[in-house]
């Protein structure tokens, strides 16, 4: 089978595409005919850090079919249509390959109304904003309709494939959704994913804006770039607010100020999904799945998420293009079996 793989740390160029045999899943596991591979931040700075420990095969999320299980799973699983979640967490094999063998509850269940470009759209970027939405004060451990109901959520970068889940799961658990973005551009796809309010950072003041839309504040943040907007959110918080950031291109420190923070009771959190609770990965993949069928959670431009697609053996330039920030989320055709 064709499969993309990288045995040093490097650029893209360090990607190569390499003919691999079909792997048998062991007990408990699942292999998947895998149809569509998506790419995260977390892909690229992944293969850039450090070596790994043999041939590393890249990419946490994906889609397509079961085509064979291992011991004590059951059969019936066998050309079940599933999107994959952390496929390549502490293992070699990521979803770019044309077959993946992994744990059965890396494979989720996937709606027949679902494609396998919205199936590759979930996972990291969904989960980690389910996550951001349920570290708030008395907030809900798991996202379901009426959930975040009288609660005002500002979600920071409403075009980026978190902050398009966030909006997305937002407002299918009942909160009122504000966005910020930077160009009239985003802001339609923000409009797209379901937003309430947009507001444009670089065309108005935003923390004036945020306050006239929400009086008493905003009751949680989800935050792309903590240092770049630390004072806005402050500015925004209502008491007892706040904040889940799940990046840190905007800068490696954070300057906050202690007493206000102490005084109003406000909480920061950071997200990275592969480190939190496993009962909270269960929870968001739950809620996740949910929101799928109830058709709540899509992807493509008309739910505010374009995407680019790349063939398999363009792994590297897709790559590239999730390192150069593109709009959207990155595709990668990897069989159509």
């Amino acid at each position: 089978m064709k499969a993309i793989v990288y045995t040093q740390a490097g650029g893209s160029e360090a990607l190569t595409l390499s003919e691999r045999p079909v792997p048998e899943p062991g007990p408990g596991e699942v292999r998947v005919s895998v149809r569509v591979s998506g790419v995260n931040p977390t892909d690229w700075k992944r293969r850039s850090a450090g070596d790994p420990q043999g041939e590393q095969v890249p990419n946490q999320d994906g889609a397509g079919v079961v085509d064979a299980v291992g011991e004590g799973v059951d059969p019936a699983r066998i050309g079940e249509r599933v999107w994959l979640w952390q496929a390549a967490w502490q293992r070699l094999d990521g979803t770019a390959q044309e077959h993946v063998a992994l744990p059965e509850h890396l494979a989720v269940a996937l709606p027949d109304h679902a494609s396998f470009d919205l199936g590759a759209s979930l996972g990291i970027p969904a989960m980690t904003a389910h996550r951001a939405l349920t570290v708030g004060e008395g907030g809900p451990r798991r996202l379901a309709p009426g959930a975040l109901a009288g609660r005002t959520v500002l979600v920071a970068g409403g075009a980026g494939a978190v902050g398009n889940a966030a909006i997305q799961l937002a407002r299918w658990a009942g909160a009122t959704v504000l966005t910020t973005v930077s160009s009239p551009e985003k802001a339609e796809l923000a409009a797209a994913a379901g937003a309430h309010h947009i507001v444009d950072y670089r065309a108005e003041d935003a923390v004036a804006a945020i306050r006239a839309l929400a009086p008493q504040g905003v009751d949680l943040v989800v935050e792309v770039a903590p240092t770049a907007n630390a004072a806005l959110d402050v500015a925004v918080l209502a008491p007892n607010g706040a904040v889940a950031y799940y990046a840190d291109d905007s800068g490696p420190e954070l300057a906050l100020p202690v007493r206000e923070l102490m005084v109003r009771n406000l909480n920061w959190t950071g997200v990275l999904i592969y480190t939190i609770p496993e009962q909270a990965k269960l929870d968001a993949v739950a809620a996740v799945s949910a929101a799928v069928a109830e058709g709540a959670l899509r992807g493509g431009e008309d739910a505010g998420l374009p995407w680019h697609r790349y063939p398999l053996e363009r792994s590297a330039d897709a790559h590239d293009a999730v390192q150069g920030a593109v709009v959207g989320k990155v595709l990668i055709d990897v069989s159509s079996d």
